[in-house]
């Protein structure tokens, strides 16, 4: 029976028979263990061999299959768990709850009465089987379908004791434990590998014939690959255990019903448990904010330390779930795992707390761990061609020649060699095989703040208003302090910036606003329960107010686009709401008659400048007591206000964004921008950047969602292009860019996901885009078969980083250590460094794949056509040592030094080199030389028949030399060698060979070693005459020598003899 498990796997129920699993144990050792390699191979199969297919309920094994285009599969044992091994009975009354949480699964998946649970576990989640739905659930966090009114009531009491036990053996420990990977296992895994396992194949083969050195040689290249694969994976196992052994080290206080305060480590809280935060901890796991605010560095998950605001969760007896009561905004009561709280703010009841929601790999923390344990499988044509599928028929069908056992030592040494050049460019890398997939990018995304433009901003002035009319621009350029009025408060005001260690930290807008007013911030950390209080400073206006209290905010969101506070005046009885926001979304907020009439146009002057505009707004609130302003809902608070004007700031383009922009272009390599800010001001930036060149016409792609009386709809409007001026059509064969924001790309996603590939193929601009959003695009452009790069700060851009082919993150930051590659340099430069390096990794991947297959085929031929001639095996038709020093040197020094060494082409070439073996390119390459060297080996072989003073060798006892041999040994090293610099072709990927210094280098060394060989091995005289000169009987005189038998008619002819091999050739006397 199959099953969801959920949206990436399917689930097939198997039960286990002895006499199958029997069965499958003998057949382990009458094939001396191949069998068992193939079930580790193909996990599948082992229990297909083994069990019987039945219902899921009644399984005790589980196979799972990805539904991706991998269909892979994974073996998993059901595991039982008995709640009668606890201290404490437990009712077996089926009608009554074991949890308090109506809705939690762990009530519907303990059978009783036997007490029993079933659960598998899959990439450190823990899946229970619910026996009322049929199907496994996830187990380890609160149930989203809890309301605000349960979360409170249900779990603000705290859970009992017997509860938390019951949820620990259910849920597990709440850790993050990543095991340090014995050497020996490490080892294991890789020697098991299908590529490794067929190379001993080989090298047995190859020793059983005699070939001793080069298998040898082979043997440890082999060794050394393997040591360095084991070294950087035990490497990454100890960086990633020790990043998360605090996690599991933390001590936590957390409320028990009926027995108070209860200190413990962290590894025992469960979901449900209610945590106490006294001040400045690390938190071990996600939790939502019922009581108190909080202010947190969300640095390991944004990329950015920038402390946010944390609000509790409203008390609402709402029926709807408490996410979709704050709709994409929820994220702003919950606390996450690995994120530090540094400033807490208790409420009148009591101190901070929160609810654990998610514990253990379920956490924020732990999914971000999952994603380095588990990284999705790279969809690359290089790796599923080179796959143990097509190597071992071919390896069959070859005999070992034509797929040589060098190879895996070969690839990796190529992609160690450029790990090697991007680490001295500063590009960091903890996924070498993305290297190859870099230089088949086609399509780049790239995030604007901090990586187009500069990270920081530059206020350029301020629009107030008065009258519904906009007023004199103030520039901040002219050095003049800002004129107090309801504007300066409101920037002084409305923000999240708190004062740490002197310092005052928060958004960079919302710190480059606040010092434009030149007013400071009197709030000192550690007084969590005082208000930040904000002075004029020395430079400021002369202001009738001494000091502006904030008594609470409103967090800004990116789904909502605004913040707002409560601040109340010094020496005034009432209080004020300040709110600032994207201009479109704050006027909505604002009565009508306080906005210019001449708003949009006013708007679009600036943000077609490509400056950041940011609307500010102004209401009074007559209220007196501040328990009245606590009461009042977001929506209430933030309505009828007052519209005071326009703040404008400058991001100003990073001086390397044009000129990467622009060899990308040039490379026909498509650039995208994914940002969270405002649609016109990304269609500015990206105009300026020439990301959209100059004539090319913008169509703005806005989507609504279907209301009562109207279904989903599409609007196509083209962008006023100024140089053009204002046009109705786009002209066919005209080039165009659409543009949306991340609204519109929801609304397309689910009613109109068809028009969606229409769209992508030219969409360039996506503005307001949510980080899952973002996510969800580049997944989109992967689909359409491109590959993607994605290149971003680390701020909401982790999730597309992780879902690119090559994600590039220009953060040092915690979150980007799940990105394939960071760049200590902050700019767009590392971009195309990244492919043209990966586009001569890939080439020298293939060029080390073609040489080999090449250098084996040659032999292929030469040694078929002297068996075929009934002569002996090639590797003794030709001195020995001279056989070794040809595979040791052309094989193996050629294939990891010329090929691999060689440098990237300085320039990207306007198209990309193959991307899988089987590439017609490639195809003809390997055939036409296949045949080329076929006939010129049979035309050499025929030839020297035809000589004169060439004689038929019979067969004989003894291994002999032969004309054949010794004139098909030249051309097969020439051809060799000719093949080897065929296939180290610099422009347009590489550069030329001849500026390979590390080859060039060795070739020296090598000729001189040859040499040195060669004198030894090839001037045979110089040994004799000393030989000779040592010989007293020498020379004979006087005296007649006859063979051993005079009477076989042979003689043996002591000039033909080899000192290394002893070999003889026999020549029959012609009478």
């Amino acid at each position: 029976k199959r099953d969801l498990l959920f949206t990436l796997q399917e689930v097939f129920g198997y039960k286990t028979q002895n006499l199958r699993r029997a069965f499958c144990l003998i057949g382990f050792v009458l094939t001396c263990g191949v069998l068992l390699l193939a079930f580790i191979w193909r996990p599948q199969w082992w229990v297909w061999a083994s069990c019987i297919p039945c219902a899921l309920q009644e399984a005790d094994t589980v196979l799972l299959r990805t539904t991706d285009e991998f269909q892979r599969y994974i073996r998993k044992k059901v595991i039982c768990l008995y709640l009668s091994t606890l201290k404490f009975p437990i009712s077996k009354n089926p009608e009554e709850l074991l949890v308090v949480d109506r809705h939690s699964v762990i009530n519907q998946a303990v059978s009783k009465p036997e007490l029993k649970l079933r659960y598998i576990q899959v990439q450190k989640i823990r899946y229970v089987w619910d026996n009322l739905e049929k199907r496994f659930r996830k187990v380890g966090s609160l149930e989203d379908s809890n309301t605000c009114y349960d979360i409170h009531h249900t779990f603000g009491p705290g859970l009992t004791s017997e509860e938390q036990e019951v949820r620990r053996l259910v849920c597990g420990p709440n850790a993050i434990e990543v095991e340090i990977q014995p050497i020996w296992k490490l080892l294991v895994k890789q020697v098991l590998n299908p590529f490794y396992v067929f190379q001993a194949f080989t090298l047995t083969l190859w020793l059983s014939q005699g070939y001793l050195e080069y298998s040898v040689a082979i043997i440890i290249l082999t060794i050394i690959s393997i040591a360095l694969s084991v070294y950087d994976l035990r490497q990454q196992s100890v960086k990633l255990h020790n990043l998360v052994e605090d996690h599991n080290k933390v001590r936590v206080t957390i409320v028990v019903k009926g027995k108070g305060l209860q200190e413990l480590e962290s590894r025992l809280l469960v979901p449900g448990d209610i945590l106490t935060l006294p001040g400045k901890v690390s938190l071990p796991c996600d939790a939502v904010l019922i009581d108190g605010s909080c202010v947190v560095d969300e640095g390991m998950l944004t990329g950015e330390s920038t402390p946010v605001t944390k609000t509790p969760l409203p008390h609402t007896e709402n029926t709807s779930a408490w996410k979709s009561h704050s709709l994409e905004d929820y994220r702003k009561h919950v606390l996450f795992c690995g994120t530090e709280v540094i400033q807490v703010k208790p409420s009148g009841q009591g101190p901070v707390r929160a609810v654990v929601l998610q514990t253990g790999y379920n956490t924020a923390k732990g999914d971000l761990v999952r994603s380095i344990l588990y990284p999705r499988p790279l969809n690359f044509k290089l790796y599923s061609d080179v796959s143990f599928g097509n190597t071992a028929p071919m390896a069959l069908l070859l005999l070992t020649v034509t797929v040589p056992p060098v190879l895996p030592a070969a690839l990796t040494t190529g992609i160690v060699y450029a790990q090697k050049r991007l680490k001295k460019r500063k590009i960091f890398c903890i996924s070498p095989q993305r290297i190859n997939m870099c230089g088949q990018i086609n399509l780049v995304c790239f995030d604007k703040t901090g990586t187009l433009t500069e990270d920081g901003l530059d206020l350029w002035g301020t629009i107030p208003t008065a009258d519904n009319c906009f007023q004199e621009v103030h520039s901040f350029a002219s050095g003049r302090a800002l004129p107090w009025g309801p504007l300066c408060a409101a920037m002084a005001s409305c923000h999240s910036l708190i004062l740490l260690d002197g310092t005052i930290q928060g958004d960079p807008l919302d710190l480059k606003m606040f010092e434009g007013t030149a007013w400071v911030n009197q709030c000192k950390f550690g007084m969590s329960d005082s208000n930040v209080v904000i002075k004029p400073g020395p430079k400021a206006s002369q202001s009738p107010v001494e000091a502006i209290t904030i008594l609470h905010q409103f967090p800004f969101s990116s789904s909502l686009q605004r913040m707002s506070v409560v601040a109340r005046l010094a020496g005034e009885d009432h209080f004020h709401v300040y709110m600032k926001g994207a201009p479109e979304m704050l006027v909505q907020f604002c009565r009508s008659e306080t906005v210019p009439q001449n708003f949009p146009q006013e708007l679009k002057k600036y943000t077609m400048q490509g400056f950041r505009v940011i609307a500010l707004a102004h209401k009074a609130l007559k209220m007196e007591r501040f328990s009245e302003v606590e009461s009042l809902t977001r929506e209430k608070v933030e309505s009828e206000l007052t519209f005071l004007g326009l703040l404008v700031m400058e991001n100003r383009l990073k001086k390397e964004t044009k000129p990467v922009l622009k060899e990308l272009s040039e490379a026909r390599i498509r650039t995208v921008m994914i940002t969270g800010d405002n649609l016109q001001t990304a269609i500015t930036v990206a105009k300026s950047s020439e990301m959209i060149p100059r004539g090319n016409q913008v169509i703005l792609v806005e989507a609504n969602e279907p209301e009562e009386c109207a279904p989903a709809s599409v609007t196509w409007q083209l962008v006023e292009n100024q140089e053009n001026g204002p046009g109705r059509n786009v002209k066919r064969g005209s080039c165009y860019h659409f543009a949306m924001s991340g609204k519109s790309y929801q609304v397309i996603f689910q009613h109109f996901n068809s028009l969606l590939p229409k769209i992508l193929v030219n969409g360039t601009i996506f503005a307001r885009m949510s980080p899952g959003q973002k996510s969800s695009l580049v997944e989109e452009f992967q689909k359409l078969n491109y590959y993607v790069g994605m290149c971003g700060d680390g701020a909401n851009d982790c999730g597309a980083l992780k879902m690119a082919h090559a994600g590039i993150s220009l953060s040092e930051q915690e979150a980007s250590v799940a990105s394939p590659f960071t760049s200590k340099t902050a700019n767009i430069e590392c971009v195309p460094r990244l492919i043209k390096e990966g586009r001569a990794a890939l080439v020298s991947s293939f060029g080390v794949f073609k040489y080999l297959t090449m250098y084996s085929m040659t032999q292929f031929i030469g040694t078929s056509l002297l068996y075929w001639n009934l002569t002996s095996n090639f590797k003794f038709e030709v001195p020995s040592g001279t056989f070794r020093l040809q595979n040791l040197t052309l094989r193996i020094r050629l294939s990891m030094l010329r090929l691999h060494s060689t440098h990237a082409y300085p320039n990207l070439a306007p198209y990309r080199p193959a991307g899988h073996l089987l590439s017609p390119p490639l195809l003809l390459s390997v055939f036409l030389n296949v045949c080329f060297t076929c006939i010129v080996q049979i035309c050499a072989f025929l030839y020297v028949k035809q000589q004169p003073w060439y004689c038929e060798v019979s067969w004989a006892c003894l291994r002999i030399l032969s004309f054949e041999s010794t004139t098909l040994w030249p051309i097969v090293t020439i051809n060799c060698i000719a093949v080897a610099f065929i296939f180290s072709k610099g422009k347009p990927f590489r550069k030329p060979i001849y500026t390979n210094y590390t080859a060039t280098e060795a070739a020296a060394i090598g000729t001189w070693l040859r040499g040195a060989w060669g004198n030894r091995v090839w001037r045979q005289y110089k040994n004799w005459q000393k030989k000779l000169a040592e010989d007293s009987t020498w020379p004979p005189t006087n005296r007649t020598d006859y063979s051993d038998d005079g009477r076989n008619g042979f003689y043996i002819n002591r000039g033909y003899e080899s000192s290394d091999t002893q070999l003889f050739r026999v020549v029959k006397l012609v009478v």
